[in-house]
């Protein structure tokens, strides 16, 4: 059955044409991603389904069975409720039928009249059959099962920050009774085990729902359609979001072949007009003229391929050289007031390693960071950076922004050697051209403002990139793009980010944070999960585990293997870089003006000694790997 249809909806903003000729259908039980680019007016469809907003041309019809549920990126809720008692609003019927029982049942405590009996008898069956024995439980479960913790529940909306209240705003919609979603970006402000909370939920939702999402690893577990919003127009594909690229390279890949074909026959039949030409006959002009007249019908039939949406498209220059230890932690511990969020944390980052930190929301990913940074000190424990580490950090609130300078402005003013040409060209790297540049930080989206703060840290130079969500604000073409800097990014990561994608991308090594310290394990995100899943089955066996399972520990020693190559050669490509280093520093000294200055002849020696120390560390390190590889 079909729930919802829409014809040739049309929508423009002045003479800005945002979509055109948009026809799709939703059937009852559909589980569609919506995706594009920001801008390409997913929100905006969004409020026409819902009414919010009115199209200039085309119509919405929802079938009389739909119930429509709209979740938006940006919920308003009622200060003056507690959490609970706002998700609870959305049964009005039944907390109103609650309290007429309560009434009446109080009543009965002094009279047993056979008339409220009858009433109370009738309005019980009513009230149970409408759902009322389990509406509150259920909506505790959506809480909790969001990241609330019990002790929330009665917290004042008021006290709540921007993400919380929208996750008081999706368990509401989630438990409202809608068999037709709308959901605009669920997953912010979710942690991990929320994200996978709600996933479940959807894979087990009995309704209709389309969801925009960046989320691409969320999309590919919920959705089994996709719809694309791009260039103004709607395409729809069968599958996730994975199976949608692959239909959409074919497409590509069919378009510029037919495209190819047509221009190769336009050519063919150019080069027979102008050979007719050369001959000036009578017979030969008539046939000319015939020709010319195919070509313009086959112009006229032309399909160019669309062009792909422009995005960004960086990399990171090579990093100055750091010590082999980039980061040492022991025991850590922070608190704020009675809130203690974690002890006892410790760990080690090594050169070139690409490190992913994940934690529930609350457990204090991001004050870590800012103790890396030193803009927080720690209660408990020390932290030891290594020689030559330079910092560059990626703040998730985009705080290190000026709202009222330029963007212009905010990156000459950091980088003011360069000059505004070269400012110009970075920046139009980042898709800000012409006027763009001058725009003020407080006018940008945040996904600009993301841009913005990108460049910062591209132009930084730093050989240790902290990076707090940073692919929040980011669309996909953005998020892929960053992927591909970091992937060929030849300094040290830690990242903190719920972006499964992302982690399974990049990662070497995932620590989970938790009260406790540190949980260290090897490998990406679906490594870490099934080593989870490990345990959780082990905790709840009765019985020992006689045999080690000999297929995941080939698995293990395998990737183990593969890390253990991969570090070792660029571990030789770190060694030939810093021989030729310690070459170049040598000549110096055989320079007729170095040889006769002592304080010159000091300082090359003592950075002679500081490159030998790296260097042992390095050949050391290198004849470790070198036989854990031959024994492996």
């Amino acid at each position: 059955m079909v729930v919802l249809s829409a014809s040739k909806l049309q929508k423009s903003f002045g003479a800005d044409v945002l979509f055109d000729n948009v026809s799709f259908h939703v059937e009852q039980r559909d589980h569609i991603g919506l995706v594009g680019a920001n801008g390409a007016g997913k929100t905006t469809l969004f409020q026409l389904i819902t009414g919010q907003m009115e199209a200039d041309g085309g119509e919405v019809h929802c079938s009389r069975e739909a119930v429509i549920g709209y979740l938006e990126q940006h919920a308003c809720n009622d200060p003056h409720r507690t959490v609970l008692e706002e998700a609870l609003s959305c049964f009005a019927p039944l907390l109103s039928a609650e309290e007429k029982l309560h009434e009446i049942a109080v009543q009965l405590d002094h009279s047993a009249d056979p008339e409220l009996i009858d009433m109370q008898h009738r309005l019980q069956e009513q009230f149970e059959s409408d759902g009322g024995l389990t509406f509150r439980s259920r909506t505790r479960a959506a809480l909790l099962g969001l990241g609330f913790e019990e002790q929330d529940l009665n917290r004042p909306m008021s006290t709540l920050s921007g993400g919380q209240k929208s996750k008081v705003g999706l368990a509401r919609l989630l438990v409202s009774g809608a068999n037709f979603l709308l959901l605009d970006e669920p997953t912010n402000h979710l942690d991990i085990t929320s994200v996978e909370w709600l996933e479940q939920y959807l894979q087990d939702f009995n309704g209709a729902f389309v969801v925009i999402s960046h989320d691409r690893y969320f999309l590919d577990k919920v959705t089994r359609r996709t719809f694309e919003l791009e260039h103004g127009r709607l395409a729809t594909f069968d599958g996730g979001y994975s199976k949608y690229l692959e239909h959409k390279e074919e497409q590509r890949e069919i378009q510029r072949r037919h495209y190819e074909t047509q221009m190769r026959e336009i050519h063919r039949i150019e080069g027979i007009v102008e050979q007719q030409r050369r001959w000036n006959r009578e017979r030969n002009i008539k046939k000319a003229e015939s020709e010319l007249k195919r070509i313009d019908r086959l112009k006229e039939e032309l399909e160019v391929p669309e062009s792909e949406i422009e995005t960004i498209h960086f990399r990171f220059e090579v990093p100055p050289v750091s010590g082999n230890d980039v980061l040492v932690c022991e025991d850590l511990s922070k608190s704020f007031g009675s809130k203690r969020l974690f002890d006892h944390a410790s760990f080690t980052i090594q050169k070139g390693e690409r490190v992913f930190l994940i934690g529930e929301n609350g457990c204090g990913k991001t004050t870590f960071l800012k103790m890396l940074t030193g803009e927080l000190g720690s209660d408990a424990g020390r932290m030891r950076r290594g020689a030559g580490v330079q910092i560059g950090y990626y703040d998730q609130n985009l705080s290190g922004l000026h709202p009222n300078k330029t963007v212009l402005d905010e990156i000459w003013d950091d980088y003011p050697r360069m000059t505004q040409t070269m400012v110009r060209s970075a920046l139009a790297i980042f898709l800000f051209k012409g006027d763009d540049v001058f725009k003020p930080i407080s006018a940008l989206s945040g996904g600009e403002r993301a841009r913005v703060a990108l460049l910062k840290l591209m132009l930084s130079k730093a050989n240790f990139l902290l990076l707090d969500e940073p692919t929040n604000h980011l669309d996909v073409g953005s998020r892929e793009a960053l992927e591909g800097a970091l992937k060929d990014y030849e300094g040290t990561l830690l990242i903190v980010s719920h972006d499964r994608y992302l982690i399974n991308k990049l990662a070497d090594r995932v620590l989970r944070l938790t009260i406790d310290g540190v949980e260290q394990y090897v490998g990406n995100y679906d490594a870490y999960l099934e080593k989870m899943m490990g345990v959780q089955k082990i905790a709840a066996s009765p019985k020992p585990i006689k045999k080690p399972n000999a297929y995941q520990q080939r698995k293990e020693a395998e990737s183990a293997k593969r890390r253990m190559a991969g570090r070792f050669k660029r571990l030789e490509a770190e060694i030939e870089q810093m021989e030729q280093q310690q070459s170049q520093v040598t000549a110096q000294l055989e320079q007729p003006d170095v040889s006769a200055d002592y304080t010159r002849i000091v300082e090359i020696n003592a950075q002679l000694e500081e490159i030998q120390k790296n260097l042992d560390a390095l050949y050391e390190e290198w004849e470790t790997l070198g036989e854990q590889l031959n024994e492996a």
